[in-house]
C-alpha cells in the first residue's frame, strides 16, 4: 500500500471511514483536512488519504482506484488530471457526471463504482455566495477540461445569456460548447479563439484551468485585457491568492477564488462517502485553519 499516505493518526472506537484523493502533485492540498475535522465533529473516526500519482508512476489510474478499492475505502475524490478518464472507469454515473462529462467523486459499493460530479454544484454554491449579483450576460471561461465542464454547465444553469469559451485544444473548447447547448436547450455556448476579443465583450472571466497552481505558476489572461468592470473567478485554490486574482484586484476587478469551490464541492462529497449531511461553514473554517497553517 505504498501509494497511500494515511493524514489520521490511531482509530478509536467509532464508526471508520476511509476514502482516499487521487491525483497528481496533491501533497500541499487542504482536503484531506476538510473532511477528517467535519468526520470529527459528526463522530466518525475519519481517515482521508492522498493517492498521488506522481509517487507511483508505474500505476496508471485504474490501478489506483483498483488498489483504494481492494484497501477497503469507501471511495475516492480525483482530482486533476484524471476527472475525465475516472468518467469512463466508473460503472454508474450520476445525471451531473454525466452531463458534465467528468467525475470527481467515486462511491465503492455493492453495485460497483459509483460516479459524481460534486464541482459542478460547488461552483454554482461559490458564485451565489461569492459573487452575487454578478452579471451574467456574457461569461469568458478558459479551459475545457474536467473541470471547465463542471464550471460551463454551471453557469448555464446559473443564467449566462453567452458562454464564450476558450482552450489550447480548439476541439475540446468545441466539444464542450455543443454539450452545454444540447443540455441547456438553446444556443448559448460557443468557442472563442482569441481571448482578448472575448473580454472585449465580456462581464466576467472564470479560470478552469491549473495554471496559477502552486507548482504551474503564471496566469491564464493576459493581466492588461480586464478591466475594472469585468468579474474574475478562479478554481485553482493552492494559493488562494493566483497571479490572475492579484492582477485582477489591482485593477479593481470583484474576484472569487477557488476556496468557496473546493469547501462546496468537499462538503456534497463528504456526503456521498458517509450518508451524513456536513455543516459546510464548519469545514470553511477546517479550510482556512489549514490555509493558516500551511502559511
Amino acid at each position: 500500500m505504498g501509494t497511500i499516505r494515511d493524514m489520521t493518526g490511531t482509530a478509536g472506537s467509532a464508526t471508520t471511514v476511509r476514502v482516499a484523493l487521487i491525483g497528481r502533485g496533491i501533497g500541499p492540498s487542504r482536503t484531506p483536512r476538510m473532511h477528517m475535522a467535519e468526520g470529527a465533529a459528526l463522530g466518525f473516526d475519519y481517515r482521508y488519504e492522498l493517492m498521488d500519482a506522481e509517487a507511483s508512476p508505474e500505476l496508471c489510474f485504474e490501478q489506483l482506484v483498483d488498489r483504494a478499492r481492494v484497501a477497503g475505502l469507501a471511495g475516492v475524490n480525483v482530482t486533476y488530471p484524471f476527472k475525465r478518464e475516472a468518467l469512463a472507469l466508473v460503472d454508474r454515473a450520476s445525471d451531473a457526471a454525466r452531463r458534465v462529462g467528468a467525475v470527481n467523486t467515486i462511491v465503492f459499493s455493492e453495485r460497483g463504482l459509483e460516479g459524481h460530479n460534486t464541482d459542478y454544484w460547488g461552483f454554482a454554491q461559490a458564485m451565489r455566495q461569492g459573487l452575487p449579483g454578478a452579471s451574467l450576460d456574457t461569461v469568458v471561461l478558459v479551459g475545457a477540461g474536467g473541470a471547465g465542464g463542471a464550471v460551463a454547465h454551471s453557469l448555464a444553469d446559473l443564467g449566462a445569456g453567452r458562454l464564450l469559451i476558450h482552450d489550447r485544444d480548439a476541439a475540446s473548447a468545441e466539444g464542450l460548447a455543443e454539450a452545454v447547448n444540447a443540455a441547456a436547450g438553446r444556443a448559448i455556448a460557443e468557442r472563442l479563439d482569441d481571448v482578448g476579443a472575448g473580454l472585449g465583450a465580456a462581464d466576467g472571466v472564470v479560470n478552469a484551468t491549473p495554471v496559477g497552481m502552486a507548482k504551474l505558476p503564471g496566469s491564464p489572461v493576459e493581466p492588461s485585457l480586464l478591466d475594472p468592470r469585468h468579474w474574475v473567478a478562479d478554481i485553482v485554490y493552492f494559493p488562494l491568492e493566483t497571479e490572475l486574482l492579484a492582477a485582477a484586484r489591482a485593477r479593481g476587478c470583484a474576484t472569487l477564488d477557488g476556496g468557496r469551490m473546493a469547501i462546496f464541492q468537499a462538503a456534497r462529497a463528504f456526503e456521498l462517502f458517509t450518508g451524513a449531511t456536513p455543516d459546510a461553514e464548519r469545514m470553511r473554517a477546517s479550510f482556512h485553519a489549514a490555509a493558516e497553517a500551511t502559511a
